[in-house]
């Protein structure tokens, strides 16, 4: 392969873009199109909400990866993550000599250039914590861009571009490009950041909890002496890995010592009303329909962010109180027969247990039923076969569903959720077993009661289980 050409060109006016319907991706293409490129992609998963929303912004998609799709010869080709060098497309880019990059490249040298980046990572919590930042920056009239993993309801959108100096960049760990192997969020240089915790995750392309820390460890390093991190207090990795770095670093969460802490907390559908500490001394109390104290602490994070940039208390307060949430991140789909329907990205055996535990003080009517989908390169392993079963505690029905590609995963490395429903039981728990979605749907429509909450939690589009639930309720 030609490196010469992973460069980005003067004069480019058409670039096209393969894996279009990655959430960044996408967020990438209509920036690119609002700043007067001409915009082309292909994927071969094209679900809403992101082939919705590529659509009402004009976008041409084309279903499926085919060299024809770039015949017409781009000025720029950006390449997903997800994207093999044996992708028809890709042979045709070399064979035609087009000028490519990765998604990163492209949004520093297009959407970011001159910004100061606030780049929010960690295992968990990234695309609300960013989202959260963008609307408090938003609401205080300090006109920020954002590209994010999620669609911000306040927004319709998951980015925006404008001339203000801050952009909010959702930090992901995961590889940039097959030509470029290291984390994407290595290619920002931050302003400010925010390290929401490190755990084992993806996989597929790391080995253990030690190729995570180093990935992380590399991302602090490169944030400069004049740069400032804020981090979780209560995550053993970043407690190691903040140790002798160059960077300003300000600890959130609920250690007495740190610089903001989370107080008092009551839950008052569909309100949470919290306390907030700065320095030991309260700095405020806020509310938010947020639910659960992981979404708290992401919250706090992005508070801190906003009172180093000088906003005042009352509009924190205001932004908080007017967010509306993210597409995906416990979003009520509908309610039928009394029956609440509720959809949730969460797949990591930590964000399965935090979004039940923070969905169940909010819905006392009736039963929590938890439906889960595992599909992630991770969840469809067994490195977290013996974790799971610890996730779905608080969930009064438990749904599994064999995972849907489990072809991709070399047999002796497969998740078994016959093994998950065996273990949950033992633990006298009502877990059930399905091969298919169609038969959870049947199961759900039999034995759902009016006031049960159904919690679907899955990071892909589940066969658009929810829908299709609603209406056979």
């Amino acid at each position: 392969m030609d490196l010469r050409k992973n460069i980005i060109p003067n004069n480019v006016k058409k670039i096209h873009l393969i894996a279009i319907c990655g959430t960044g991706m996408g967020a990438l293409a209509c920036m690119l199109r609002d700043l007067g490129f001409e915009v082309t992609g292909s994927d071969q998963k094209i679900y809403p909400p992101m082939s919705d929303f590529l659509f009402s912004r004009r976008i041409k998609v084309i279903e499926g990866f085919n060299e024809d799709n770039i015949s017409y010869g781009p000025d720029l080709v950006v390449v997903g993550n997800a994207v093999t060098k044996q992708n028809p497309e890709v042979v045709k880019m070399q064979n035609m000599g087009l000028y490519f990059c990765s998604m990163p490249q492209a949004i520093n040298r297009f959407i970011a250039n001159g910004k100061k980046r606030i780049i929010i990572a960690g295992t968990h919590g990234k695309t609300t914590t960013s989202s959260i930042a963008s609307w408090i920056l938003y609401k205080a009239g300090l006109n920020p861009s954002f590209i994010i993993g999620g669609i911000l309801k306040n927004f319709s959108s998951n980015y925006r571009h404008s001339n203000g100096e801050f952009i909010v960049i959702e930090g992901d760990e995961y590889d940039t490009a097959f030509f470029d192997k290291g984390p994407k969020f290595l290619h920002y240089d931050p302003f400010m950041a925010v390290l929401t915790g490190i755990e084992f995750d993806h996989a597929d392309i790391f080995k253990d909890i030690n190729q995570v820390r180093y990935a992380f460890d590399s991302f602090i390093s490169g944030i400069s002496n004049k740069g400032k991190l804020y981090v979780f207090d209560q995550d053993d990795n970043i407690s190691d890995l903040i140790k002798g770095k160059k960077c300003i670093v300000e600890k959130y969460g609920k250690d007495s010592g740190s610089y903001w802490r989370l107080g008092a907390v009551s839950i008052e559908p569909p309100w949470t009303i919290f306390e907030v500490l700065k320095q030991g001394i309260t700095f405020s109390i806020f509310k938010t329909r947020l639910m659960g104290e992981h979404n708290l602490l992401n919250t706090l994070s992005a508070i801190a962010i906003s009172d180093s940039l000088m906003i005042p208390v009352d509009i924190i307060s205001e932004a908080l109180e007017t967010f509306e949430g993210i597409k995906r991140r416990q979003e009520v789909r509908g309610q039928k027969r009394n029956v609440t329907i509720i959809d949730d990205f969460a797949h990591h055996p930590t964000a399965v247990r935090e979004t039940i535990k923070a969905v169940k003080p909010f819905y006392t009517d009736g039963r929590l039923v938890a439906v889960f989908e595992p599909r992630t390169n991770s969840s469809m392993r067994k490195v977290f076969q013996d974790i799971y079963p610890l996730s779905f505690d608080q969930a009064d029905v438990i749904c599994i569903r064999k995972p849907p590609l489990l072809e991709k995963i070399p047999v002796d490395d497969r998740f078994s959720s016959e093994k998950l429903v065996n273990d949950l039981n033992n633990r006298g728990k009502s877990a059930h077993y399905f091969p298919e979605t169609e038969s959870i749907i049947d199961f759900l429509v039999k034995e759902t009661m009016p006031g049960d909450v159904i919690l679907i939690m899955s990071n892909g589009g589940f066969d658009n289980i929810h829908e299709r639930l609603l209406d056979a309720l």
